[in-house]
């Protein structure tokens, strides 16, 4: 063996090639945009609040406003009131997503609150099933912002920190989905809940107060935006020279790529993949939180759990607590460890499981409860909730999928430029599934009723095979991402 002399010009550890600089640039993960990224979450966080706060007491509006002699079809008339939101913003999104293209992110998203806030404060007052509709559906023609809002998380970001940025931006719709039931269920008729609130006013428009409320949350989001938001669309920065100083992160290369249109965008396998496996996603999604509250409306006797609306809203708040707690602690756990398109694939799996695990509640219900005094014993309402524990454990899970989407969007869109119309796609076909998931699954359930169709339950097959298709849909974005 031939030994190695060393002496004091000897180093003591071995010579390493020089780094690349380019390398160690691509490891630094830029800082967030913490005040931006937290304005925009906030004003993101109004239209879940906005739209979720009529759940726990549509089906008592409905039943006050005596739309239907069977109250068997009332599901069918909350379903069509749920849809009109979704239907009409549909109408928006790509309206919406232009207009921001031409005269900034700002200006629009603002002036769409705006229009929210309107008209949530006039739901309240419908004296009928028409004006209901009619505020539903400009507060959807007003919520357009989606895809717009999506766009200005992307450009305030970079490749290096967007995978931090959207699940804190997702968390929106989790938070907005607590305050809101917690909204309709605490504050519906509180004339006859709280002695405080015992007004004349209150006492003919006693599902106003939820929706003011909302109103005045979403009118302080539109105020602070207008002082704090800054103009994200890089064609608006470089003409302004204020908000060209900003420290708004430049991503946005010197001379814009042109923007892909539709057809050339789904033509990206990826693309279509996602786009349409979206669809399965707000459909089941959606359908969910429909049915479960019709169900737990329902009578026991009946097939529900025939719960009022104060505990249907705590139901559906935690719901919104379970998201929020797994957006924060494992979605980063998850984004770290598992693939995100695989990840996508699980998250649909819980779909076909939530449905009959529903329905075997109410034969727990029905063990415990007591016909003379309309209540379930104290082991039946314990196993109840255990149960709905484990129903809104497995469906925030699958919530998670609206995260994954949003990184697979970005990380697979054919230039930076497209991300935009890329969002607005996924968001036209989200709202295109809350459109017609509310009618569908209602009526699904409604009839199911009605016809007595396998005791009432043959929603219960019915939703589970179109969540099975959802599934199937969801494996095309694990091919398509390979």
């Amino acid at each position: 063996m031939k030994a190695t002399k060393i002496d004091e010009t000897s180093p003591l550890l071995p010579a390493r090639p020089p780094e690349d600089p380019a390398a160690t640039e691509q490891k630094a993960i830029t800082p967030l945009p913490k005040l931006q990224l937290g304005i925009i979450t906030c004003m993101r966080l109004v239209e879940p609040i906005a739209y979720t706060q009529i759940f726990p007491y549509i089906n008592e509006f409905l039943n006050d406003q005596h739309v239907t002699d069977n109250p068997r079809r009332i599901g069918f008339y909350s379903g069509l009131v749920e849809s009109v939101y979704a239907a009409f913003q549909l109408v928006s999104i790509y309206h919406f997503a232009k207009m921001s293209d031409r005269i900034g992110r700002r200006p629009v998203i603002i002036s769409g609150l705006i229009g929210v806030a309107t008209t949530t404060f006039l739901f309240g007052l419908s004296g009928s099933l028409p004006m209901m509709l009619i505020c539903r559906a400009l507060a959807g023609l007003s919520s357009g912002n989606a895809a717009v809002m999506q766009s200005f998380v992307s450009e305030i970001t970079d490749s290096s920190n967007f995978g931090l940025a959207a699940p804190l931006f997702v968390l929106s719709w989790p938070i907005g989905s607590i305050i809101g039931p917690m909204l309709g269920g605490t504050f519906s008729t509180p004339a006859e809940k709280y002695t405080w609130l015992d007004f004349s006013f209150l006492r003919k428009y006693p599902y106003f107060l939820p929706g003011g409320i909302s109103s005045v949350i979403t009118f302080i989001a539109v105020i602070v935006g207008y002082f704090i938001l800054q103009e994200t669309l890089h064609r608006k920065v470089s003409a302004d020279p204020k908000l060209s100083a900003t420290p708004v992160p430049e991503t946005q290369p010197s001379t814009p790529v042109e923007s892909l249109g539709i057809k050339a965008l789904l033509s990206n396998p990826a693309i279509y993949a996602i786009s349409t496996s979206n669809f399965g996603l707000g459909f089941l999604r959606l359908g969910f939180e429909v049915v479960f509250v019709l169900y737990s409306y329902t009578p026991v006797l009946q097939g529900g759990l025939g719960f009022p609306a104060k505990q249907i809203g705590y139901a559906l708040s935690s719901s919104g607590v379970t998201a929020m707690i797994m957006q924060l602690f494992l979605m980063p756990y998850i984004l770290r460890t598992f693939d995100k398109a695989k990840m996508y694939n699980l998250c649909f799996c819980m779909y076909p499981l939530v449905f009959p695990i529903m329905s075997a509640l109410n034969v727990i219900a029905r063990a415990g409860y007591d016909e003379a005094t309309e209540t379930l014993s104290a082991q039946a309402t314990a196993a109840v909730w255990a149960g709905i524990a484990l129903l809104l454990l497995m469906s925030r899970f699958a919530f998670l999928a609206f995260s994954l989407s949003l990184i697979l969007i970005k990380e697979h869109c054919p230039n930076a430029s497209s991300v935009g119309m890329s969002y607005g796609i996924v968001s036209f076909m989200q709202c295109l599934a809350h459109a017609l998931s509310p009618t569908i699954m209602s009526s699904i359930y409604a009839l199911s009723h009605e016809y007595n169709i396998l005791n009432g339950f043959a929603w219960v097959p019915a939703m589970s095979l179109i969540a099975l298709l959802g599934v199937l849909q969801s494996t095309s974005v694990v091919r398509a991402t390979r």
